[in-house]
């Protein structure tokens, strides 16, 4: 008796009897691999009326293999009895004898008829070849001849609709009915709104085409669609968006554990369209040297992307302080059409291109579509945005860390609330903003070299020439020069050193007396989180998942967050808090290195005294917000 015969004699009742003596034979608190477990087997002890010990092996052999073995042979136990009485059931199910057969296609009924004849034509061409060339064929039919495969295909078609129904009232049990959910679907991108409109169309005009065929002409008429049309999906897709997010507030309401984030239909260059569309401004230059840079750049493509930035900070530097002044008022006024764009939006998208343009700092204070006090004087939106910078700046200098959350977070919080209701604003923060403004100091101009000197002077003359080669050529010319020509430059310098010296005491007597905090200072990497529960809030807090909480409560929502998260989650954020300090240590002393001795003694010195005085704000704010806490408690 061969293996085949031996496997084709068990029947239903001989297979579950057969793996009910294997379960009965399983070690106690199994938790080996199920090859491990199933190598110390002894099969004769398993064997059974006329089945000897190896046709046990044999068929369980076989039976195994339909099941997934990346478990214990308890766990695999399980699934093989439950195969034996359903052995059709899931993606098997068309394996069954009596499921009906598909038809197949027009084109496939054409393919099956002239494969054998073009086969003998063509012997030394490979299946892939012959596919092609049939295939280019089909399409080149007259539609009459296309007609007579149609017509079989619908014929048949039909006849599988009505044995697919039959099929169903003979095996109820097989066909596995969805769970129906009452999660909401979720929104389409426009693209997706814009295929499933078209697609009806197309398939009418191309009754024969392939799904895959269907989709590549789609996809490059998308493509190809015109700004004006792709518009009106794109805000199609915005307003089921918005009834999606509205849908979704109601189910989180009544499921508390879900966690479904609503994520953007859109595309970035999609967003960027309706922007453009909506009239929004570009997003505005930090300070007034980018934004001369960023100019200046645009008529400098022939020049190495190495010596461009180069070139900028040497004009820039030839510069006098009113042309830099000017710029600088220019970026401003740059800002606030981006502040007037923002005001004429609605309360949602307002949020949003906060988030995306990073303006009006941290999200840690801003009001979410729920809030129930927005005052609506304009120079209490001014005073709330300054508190949402002050709450920003606190949290990213550590003392938000310092503190912890629960006590800083809700002390801050509470202030934001009071500023959204007109209250403490006017009295406190804007006037010492006020106050600040009129004593914040730049920093002096860093002196220059008798090389630098020369260089502005003539950086001009040597553009005109040769753009590509400025920077190497006047460094050239500055080597070959006599000492004596160099001598003019060389007191120029020096004098342009005593007039930073002197600016550079002025200031720090200055800085000495008002105690004010470190200036910002150009191209200084950002400080990362400190926490993994600093990461876990600043993450809640930009992606606009908590907007429908108040000010108060999106504190308190992070904190029960965080404290259901799993210890191995919290250790990925400790991880990867770790991972960016260390990448902010080493542009630190990169960034460092770059500057000037003197930029560098600058910015040690103004390091170590705000480090001071950071500590003492620390105590202060601590102080604060005890005090506070306790008189809440007390009343």
């Amino acid at each position: 008796m061969n293996g085949s015969s031996i496997v084709d004699t068990w029947s239903k009742e001989d297979c579950l009897t057969l793996l009910e003596r294997i379960r009965s034979l399983l070690p106690d608190g199994d938790a080996m691999k199920y090859k491990t477990t199933e190598s110390h087997f002894d099969w004769e002890k398993v064997c059974f009326g006329g089945f000897t010990g190896d046709m046990c092996k044999q068929k369980w052999a076989k039976v195994s293999t339909e099941v997934r073995k990346f478990r214990t042979m308890t766990e695999l136990i399980v699934d093989a009895i439950e195969f034996v009485k359903n052995p059709y059931k899931g993606k098997k199910l068309k394996t069954h004898p009596d499921f009906p057969k598909k038809p197949l296609t027009p084109y496939f009924r054409f393919f099956m008829e002239k494969r054998a004849k073009y086969a003998k034509i063509h012997p030394e061409m490979s299946n892939l070849d012959l596919t092609k060339i049939l295939s280019k064929k089909y399409k080149e039919l007259p539609d009459k001849k296309k007609q007579k495969y149609i017509t079989e295909f619908q014929r048949e078609k039909e006849s599988f609709e009505k044995n697919m129904a039959r099929f169903k009232e003979d095996y109820p049990e097989l066909i596995e009915e969805r769970k129906k959910s009452d999660l909401p679907e979720k929104p389409k991108t426009p693209q997706q709104l814009w295929y499933n409109h078209e697609k009806k169309t197309y398939m009418k005009l191309h009754p024969d085409v392939s799904q895959k065929e269907l989709k590549e002409a789609l996809r490059r008429q998308w493509s190809q669609l015109s700004d004006k049309k792709r518009l009106k999906w794109i805000s199609k897709a915005l307003e089921l968006q918005k009834d999606y997010a509205g849908c979704m507030r109601v189910y989180q309401e009544a499921h508390p554990d879900a966690e479904e984030h609503v994520k953007s239909v859109l595309t970035k260059a999609e967003r960027q369209l309706k922007d453009k569309f909506d009239g929004r401004p570009t997003k505005p230059p930090p300070n007034g040297y980018s934004l001369y840079c960023a100019e200046l750049m645009v008529n400098m493509k022939d020049v190495p992307s190495t010596e461009r930035m180069v070139l900028c900070s040497k004009q820039w530097k030839v510069m006098t302080q009113k042309e830099k002044d000017m710029f600088q008022k220019r970026c401003e006024q740059v800002t606030y059409m981006s502040v007037l764009f923002l005001q004429s939006l609605p309360e949602e998208e307002r949020d949003r291109v906060m988030t995306e343009e990073k303006l009006g700092g941290s999200r840690l204070g801003m009001g979410g579509v729920g809030s129930p006090h927005r005052s609506k004087s304009p120079s209490a939106k001014v005073g709330l945005t300054k508190l949402q910078q002050v709450c920003h700046h606190l949290f990213s200098h550590k003392v938000g860390f310092l503190l912890g959350y629960s006590e800083a977070g809700l002390w801050l919080s509470e202030r934001c609330r009071e500023a959204e209701q007109g209250h403490w604003v006017h009295s406190g923060l804007t006037a010492k903003e006020k106050r600040d403004g009129k004593k914040r100091t730049k920093l002096p101009e860093t002196p220059k070299t008798a090389e630098e000197m020369w260089q502005q002077g003539v950086v001009g003359d040597y553009l005109a020439n040769d753009r590509k080669k400025t920077q190497s050529a006047m460094e050239s010319a500055w080597k070959a020069m006599e000492k004596k020509e160099k001598i003019p430059w060389i007191k120029k310098a020096a004098e342009d050193q005593k007039r930073y010296e002197r600016e550079l005491l002025e200031m720090r007597t200055a800085q000495a007396g008002a105690g004010q905090r470190k200036p910002k200072f150009e191209g200084e990497p950002r400080k990362p989180p400190v926490s993994g529960y600093q990461m876990f809030s600043q993450e809640l807090l930009t992606n606009g998942e908590l907007n429908h909480f108040s000010l108060k409560e999106r504190m308190v929502e992070i904190g029960k967050r965080w404290h259901k998260l799993s210890q191995s989650h919290k250790d990925k954020y400790k991880k990867l808090v770790e991972e960016l300090q260390i990448e902010y240590k080493a542009e630190l002393e990169a960034w460092v290195k770059s500057l000037s001795p003197q930029e560098r003694a600058v910015y040690e010195e103004f390091s170590t005294t705000v480090s001071f005085t950071l500590s003492n704000t620390q105590v202060v704010v601590f102080l604060t917000a005890t005090q506070r806490s306790t008189s809440y408690t007390m009343s």
